[in-house]
Parts: structure tokens; sequence; C-alpha cells
């Protein structure tokens, strides 16, 4: 099997492969950087305090030469390092300035953010088109980021595609940034499915959310929370129910960069007890609800170490974003990807909730995802192990454009294209039987060798633009003739109807 199909593929020299040095700063407790391990926060703070000030003058003097080109208001970090640090040991302002100082130093660390990996790319149009040759489409695309203790974040590139299909990424900025989280704007109806999901007491959980509107802030739940009598909190249900609501409050979030802050700078970097082991593989999508509005919208997968999850991205400039979880048997295990508008009224969303299959979810509110049908069933011999999606249907005169992912023998993926109906995308209307694109020979080595993975397309004029990972070492890119591909699959025979389509579930 060749690498790609030379008649409509054609493989871009641009890479971008993992850069360690890009950094982050985050804060560092001594000992508790192990698992279960005992901090030594306050014999470190000893140690500090006794040394002479001509040391602490000298040492301040010496880190700060060292990392204050790396990073962008790097006082301003250890000072709250520090007061977080004082916090936990009782120590009070007394503590003179530069004193402090160092102290907020010796509770810093740096995260090479995309040390080990860099890949599945997504990309979107991005939200400024002005100031571009003709021809041009400016675009914002995320990546999959590893680094310490394989942790994943999700970060950003910008950058041009021409007339010609040229691309070209901008320069990611000097510094990288975690933004500011802070408690976003609560729906009641995703506290209720996702408790049920969780099989928390419904009466008991009724008694806070009973008391709030259909959306709600933290400082509402707060009161909400606080109105229980005594004799009611003193019941274990009810204990549960507050702790689990609280557990649903802290994984629904909002993001927020500073506004000097270049796209290619910003990082999500993983917050809630959902995304314990990071945040993956965003499918982003340009969203244009019924008034016209648009939003970025992506699915993401939340590692916790034991669960996957889908959750869901909303901004509407890449600076400040709502971070919230979904709900749903079809919202569950890794590939959620969102539809660009809504199809007969409803919100549409490719799914692989059992692992294996190509799926339709069909959810009435964006959040709760309780139907599903079956588009595509694993049959070919380079896609017998499962097949998913390579990010969100593209909307096509001719159908919904899908680009697929398959596993083939020997683990090795491919990169096919599915074309589905555009008023019922439920009915598959062709697909392609050969892979469009299979890891090249310098593609292949890599941490998970054999891999070729896209997250999300861009079109651009009469071609689709397609980065991809590859072996999870580095991202590549792909222009696609996009009417050469659309006759392929006009050209392939219909599928089975008995393979495709007909297979509703609903929960």
């Amino acid at each position: 099997m060749t690498g790609q199909d030379p008649q409509i593929v054609s493989r871009s020299s641009l890479r971008l492969y993992p850069d360690p040095g890009r950094v982050i700063t985050m804060l560092f407790v001594p000992g508790e950087e192990m698992p279960a391990g005992d901090s030594r926060a306050a014999a470190v703070v000893k140690r500090i305090l006794a040394m002479d000030d001509a040391d602490v003058t000298t040492t301040l003097a010496d880190v700060r030469r060292r990392f204050v080109h790396r990073h962008r208001r790097l006082e301003a970090t250890w000072s709250r390092h520090f007061h977080e640090a004082a916090f936990r040991l009782g120590e009070g302002d007394e503590i003179p300035t530069e004193r402090a100082l160092l102290i907020g130093a010796y509770f810093t660390r740096e995260v090479a953010i995309e040390a080990a990996a860099l890949f599945n790319p997504s990309m979107v149009a991005h939200p400024d088109q002005s100031g571009l040759p003709p021809g041009g489409t400016r675009f914002v695309m995320s990546l999959r980021a590893v680094g310490e203790g394989h942790l994943s974040s999700i970060e950003f590139r910008t950058g041009t595609v021409d007339a010609a299909g040229r691309i070209s990424l901008d320069e990611p900025g000097a510094f990288l940034e975690c933004g500011e989280t802070a408690p976003g704007l609560y729906n009641r109806r995703l506290f209720h499915t996702k408790l049920a999901e969780h099989r928390c007491n419904n009466n008991a959980a009724a008694l806070v959310l009973d008391r709030l509107d259909d959306h709600f802030d933290a400082a509402q739940l707060d009161t909400a929370i606080a109105g229980l009598h005594p004799e009611l909190m003193s019941r274990a249900n009810v204990r549960d129910a507050v702790e689990r609501i609280r557990w649903v409050a802290a994984n629904n979030y909002t993001v927020e960069f500073p506004a000097g802050t270049a796209i290619a700078e910003r990082v999500l970097w993983p917050h809630g007890s959902t995304e314990l082991q990071g945040m993956e593989d965003a499918r982003f999508v340009r969203f244009v609800d019924d008034a016209g509005t648009a939003t970025y919208l992506a699915t993401y997968t939340a590692f916790d170490q034991a669960l996957v999850a889908p959750q869901l991205l909303s901004t509407t400039d890449f600076r400040t974003f709502s971070v919230s979880q979904l709900s749903g048997p079809f919202a569950t295990n890794k590939g959620l990807a969102l539809f660009p508008r809504k199809v007969g009224g409803r919100h549409v969303a490719l799914s692989r909730w059992d692992r294996e299959r190509l799926s339709l979810a069909v959810s009435d509110d964006g959040i709760d995802w309780a139907e599903s049908t079956t588009l595509d069933l694993p049959k070919r011999p380079w896609d017998l192990v499962q097949i998913g999606n390579c990010g969100s249907p593209l909307e096509t005169p001719e159908g919904w454009l899908v680009i697929t992912h398959g596993v083939g023998p020997m683990r090795s993926y491919g990169i096919g294209a599915v074309l589905l109906d555009l008023d019922d995308p439920s009915r598959v209307i062709s697909s392609l039987p050969a892979p469009l694109m299979v890891p090249d020979e310098d593609e292949r080595e890599g941490y998970v060798p054999n891999v070729l993975y896209s997250c999300g397309a861009l079109a651009h004029h009469q071609a689709l633009v397609l980065p991809y990972g590859f072996s999870d070492r580095g991202v590549g890119f792909a222009v696609i003739d996009l009417p050469g591909l659309l006759d392929r699959l006009s050209s392939s025979s219909l599928v089975d109807s008995a393979a495709h389509g007909g297979n509703t579930h609903r929960r």
C-alpha cells in the first residue's frame, strides 16, 4: 500500500516537531511531586529563612538572570507562589520582599509542555481574516502537546494558506501562558444528567438544584448549598449529593488569557479533576447557530488516569474559553466531533462511543447525547480493527465530507473519507474502499509507530488542507484536491445498506 493517492493528495515539505524550549511555570511543592508524597515545604522554607542576606541577594540575582528571558511576568509568578506557600505555612507579610521572591522561586518549576510529543492537530479559519493577499486564508491550528509525566495539554499555532495552497506558520512567540481559571456559568440540566450518570440520589440533589435557575453561577450555587438545613446535611445521601454537585461545578470552568498574548502563546492546561492526566485531541469547528452567530467549539478527551470522557470548549476569540462537561451514552470514549451547524433543528456529532464504529449522535441541546445511528463498521482490510473520524465534517454541495481514520494490521493507521447526505447525515452516500493516506517511510517511526491521525481539516477554495500527526512524533501537512476527492467518492460503489445506517440507538 502506497503512502498516499498521488492523483489527489500532495504532502507539503513543512513539518512541525516538538520543541523542549517551550516551557510554562507551575507551582512546585517539594515532596508532593511523588505520588502520595509528603510535603517538605516547611523544611525548605526554614532553610531559606536561615540564609544570610548576601546569599539571598546573590541567589535571587542568579536565578533571575537565568530565567527572566524565558517567562513573561516571572517575578509576579514568584510572588504568587510565595503567597501560596506562605498560606500553607502560616507565614505573614513580615518576610522582606527579596527573600519572599526567592521563596517563590524555590516553589516554582518549569514544565516543557511538548518535550515528549506534538501531534493530532485540527485547523479552522482564524477569526481575523483582514490584511491577507487575494486568495489567502489565515488559520488557527490546535495541537496535542505531551510533556513531563506524559501529561497532555492543548496548544495553538497560527499561519496562512496562500492562493496556490502553500502553507506557512507564524513564529509562535517567546512565551507561553496558561491563563487564569475561574468558575463558569453552570447549566442545571447538565448537573442533573451528570449526577444521574454517577447514580447520585436524585431527591438529595434536587434539594440543591431546585433552588437554582436553569443557568446559575458559583455564588448562587454556594448560597443554595449554604441554605440547606443542618439536619439535611447530617444525612449521608445529601452530603454525597453535595460533594458530587461540587465535583460537576469544578469541572465546568472558564480560562482567560491576557490581552497582550498571541494565540500561539496560549496553552490550555488541565485544571478539572476529569483532566488529571490531560486534555487530548481537540477537534475544533466553527459552529454557526440559527441566528448566524459563529462560535468556535471543540470536543476534546479528558483523561483522569482511569476514565476518558469527551468535554467541550467554546470560544469566540481564542482568548477566553468556556470548558464544560457533556453527558449521555453517546458522548463517551474518544472521538466526538461536532457538525458546523444544526441539521434538521438538532445538534449533530460524529461519535465512536463503542470504541470501534463510526456513528452519528444527535442532541436537542448540544449537551446530552442520548441518540445514535451507526454509519460505518470496520470491514475493509485497512480498518478492520476500528474506524473513526479525523475531525468535524465539512459541508460541500455533494454532502457532508468526513475525513476518517482506520486501523489495520500491525496497528497501522490510514486516512480515508466518507460522504453523508446533507439533509439526512445518517445516510451514507459513499465511502472510499482504500485509504487516501498511510504513513510514508519517514513517518512510520516514532513514539507510537505507523500512525497518521488528524483532528480536523480546513476547506480552502478547491483544496482541503489536512494537518496530521505522524507516529506521535510530529505534524505534517497535506493538500487534497477537493473536487477530485468528491469525484472519487461519487464514483465509489454505494455502501451496503446492511452495513451502514439503519441501526439506531436511543437511551
